[in-house]
């Protein structure tokens, strides 16, 4: 029987049992840390950011399940990932492009109904021009710089630009928003200055409604939440609020295949550059995976993974394709090859593993690899 004729539920077998890792998206914790934000966020709206692909987990699954949890406005980074978006949602939604329209993409975002978002004056113009040949006034949003010299249009900008009655009669404008550079630490100076700047700002754009809130602004109150607000990284488990009680269900496991376990004695190194070396009779497992899948090599010898609940340290360096984990304390009936390892999951949260990583767990998320198996429980 060729692959073609088999079963699909064969078929899926077959591929998860070829995968070296599977990584397991829950979308109805997905669903469940939305409908959370909406309760958080008090009355202001609440986006679904889909960027790099909804966090690496698959915007053609994650924004249909916010869909479902009622989520109607979304933000992506690029032109090309709204048009993807555009396929997904429903004809209602609404669509942001964070970077605004690159110079000549203005009719890709008339065409596809997306709603850039101008971060300078040159955005400004290019829009502009845009609805003056398409012969109607275009819906976009307006970023402002509240001190994160990121992106948005900075104090200076925005005297060039003069009076924005002028400059907003061209377009459909329909949010004023900008963004928090320090929404994680709130006890941090910065919050407060950037939303005492973004409200002077205001003054300028009074019907315009605004957004500041990032996900983890929600949680910083009242007065930083606006109309809208634009959680990414919280919906899919990561915490809004380093060190303390995490509110979010998580939202991804990944479990990756045994290839192979060992036995060595002391003196034996272990992985590139030798740079462990057993102190004692000890069981290596090989794992099937690496940094080309994301796992990030600064956990090389300082990380771990979780057999039946006990942590297992990475002994030696991540290799591309593989680490390799002591095992010597697991039973070896745990052991056998095409058996998997738990390196994300209820033991061990994204946050934990970005923390030993050190880094975020975004960037964690983000780089997860094309070559797992993926499942996605829920979202029905």
């Amino acid at each position: 029987m060729n692959a073609a004729a088999r079963p699909a539920h064969v078929q899926q077998a077959a591929t998860a049992a070829r995968a070296g890792a599977v990584l397991t998206v829950d979308l109805d914790a997905i669903a469940a840390n939305y409908r959370l934000l909406v309760k958080r966020a008090a009355g202001a709206q609440v986006a679904g950011v889909m960027k790099a692909d909804a966090y690496g987990l698959g915007m053609d699954r994650v924004a249909p399940a916010l869909v479902r949890a009622g989520c109607r406005v979304f933000f992506t980074a690029h032109v090309e990932e709204g048009i993807r978006l555009r396929a997904i949602v429903p004809a209602d939604s609404t669509v942001y492009v964070l970077h605004g329209p690159p110079p000549g993409t203005a009719a890709d975002f008339i065409e596809h109904r997306l709603t850039p978002v101008l971060n300078d004056p040159g955005q400004v113009r290019e829009w502009s021009a845009a609805c003056a040949r398409a012969g109607r006034r275009l819906a976009a949003a307006v970023q402002v710089d509240s001190g994160m010299s990121r992106m948005g249009l900075a104090p200076a900008d925005l005297a060039a630009l003069g009076d924005p009655r002028d400059w907003l009669a061209a377009f459909e404008p329909v949010l004023l928003m900008s963004h928090l550079a320090c929404a994680d630490e709130p006890a941090h100076p910065m919050n407060d200055a950037q939303r005492q700047r973004f409200d002077a700002i205001r003054v300028q754009f009074p019907a315009l409604p605004a957004s500041l809130a990032n996900s983890s602004a929600i949680f910083l109150g009242s007065d930083f939440r606006y109309d809208l607000a634009r959680p990414g990284a919280a919906l899919y488990g990561i915490n809004p609020q380093p060190g303390r009680p995490n509110p979010l269900r998580q939202a991804v496991a990944l479990d990756a295949r045994i290839v192979q376990v060992r036995t060595i004695g002391a003196g034996a190194a272990v992985g590139y550059g030798a740079r462990h070396v057993a102190d004692g009779t000890r069981r290596i497992a090989t794992v099937g995976i690496g940094y080309a899948d994301g796992w990030p090599r600064a956990l090389s010898g300082r990380g771990h993974a979780v057999v039946d609940g006990v942590q297992v340290p990475i002994a030696g360096t991540v290799s591309m394709d593989s680490i390799t984990l002591d095992v010597t304390d697991i039973p070896e009936a745990r052991l056998q090859p095409g058996m998997t390892v738990e390196l994300l999951g209820l033991n061990q949260h994204v946050d934990a593993v970005a923390a030993q990583a050190g880094t975020i767990g975004y960037e964690v998320l983000t780089r997860l690899g094309s070559r797992f198996e993926r499942r996605y429980l829920g979202g029905v």
